[in-house]
């Protein structure tokens, strides 16, 4: 996947995530792409609020790229817990802009943003339990915490997708556009951060960022230790290849 950085004025970076024949699907690579990312945005002093929205019309972000590299050990984890903003302190205002699917590691990236539009068609859905896949961006720690223990449970347990409209009336998104002013309305809530303080701005943000950080970090060695069991199980290997195979998996 490629992932593009543009500026958008004097103050408003654009991520667009870019991988659009799997459905923007992100790889290792990708995952350290984007904490790079991060960092560069955090030390331009310049840029007072950032955009994320995915390539194309189809999807947001799919996940992880199941057919490549799915070892979780100390490296990947540290990949995934940057790129996605895991368990992170940061201190820029971040607006996601769901074109599409956000689907897995999609939902995991989307619980980083601040605030959440999605396009009437966008459907999300935490689906790696149906595939032997334990959900290790941070889904089981965020999700509760955001939009309340019996909606994240739903979600996490069950796999299935719901609607824009759905995630709206949840609180996983704050409302849904349409389509055609997705991204245009997303900047100009970008701006209209921007154009405000950017230190006070950022001490809210600091804020609200630092209490879910002091909330979930100490959680992390139980999400490896179940990610890993998980992964060392059969349903895992029978999971991913009846997903590579497009057939239901046989448990």
């Amino acid at each position: 996947m490629a992932i593009h950085l543009d500026r958008k004025g004097e103050h408003i970076a654009l991520i667009t995530l870019d991988n659009q024949p799997k459905r923007n699907a992100a790889t290792r690579q990708d995952f350290a792409d984007l904490g790079r990312i991060w960092d560069e945005l955090a030390a331009d002093d310049a840029i007072r609020a950032i955009a994320i929205t995915g390539a194309g019309e189809k999807a947001f972000c799919a996940g992880a790229d199941l057919s490549g590299d799915l070892t979780a050990g100390e490296e990947m984890s540290r990949l995934v817990h940057k790129g996605l903003q895991k368990y992170t302190v940061y201190r820029k205002p971040l607006i996601a802009a769901i074109n599409g699917d956000c689907i897995a590691g999609g939902i995991e990236l989307m619980l980083a943003s601040d605030i959440r539009l999605a396009a009437p068609k966008a459907r999300f859905g935490l689906t790696e339990v149906k595939f032997g896949v334990y959900p290790f961006g941070g889904a089981t720690t965020k999700l509760q915490a955001q939009i309340g223990y019996v909606h994240a449970m739903e979600l996490l347990m069950t796999g299935k997708l719901i609607t824009a409209e759905e995630a709206a009336r949840i609180n996983l998104i704050n409302r849904v556009v349409p389509a055609e002013s997705l991204l245009d309305e997303c900047l100009a809530l970008a701006e209209t951060i921007a154009g405000n303080s950017p230190a006070a701005v950022q001490a809210v943000k600091e804020q609200y960022s630092t209490s879910a950080y002091l909330r979930d970090i100490g959680k992390e060695p139980l999400e490896q230790t179940l990610g890993d069991r998980v992964r060392q199980s059969p349903d895992f290997k029978e999971g991913v290849a009846a997903f590579l195979e497009k057939r239901p998996p046989k448990y």
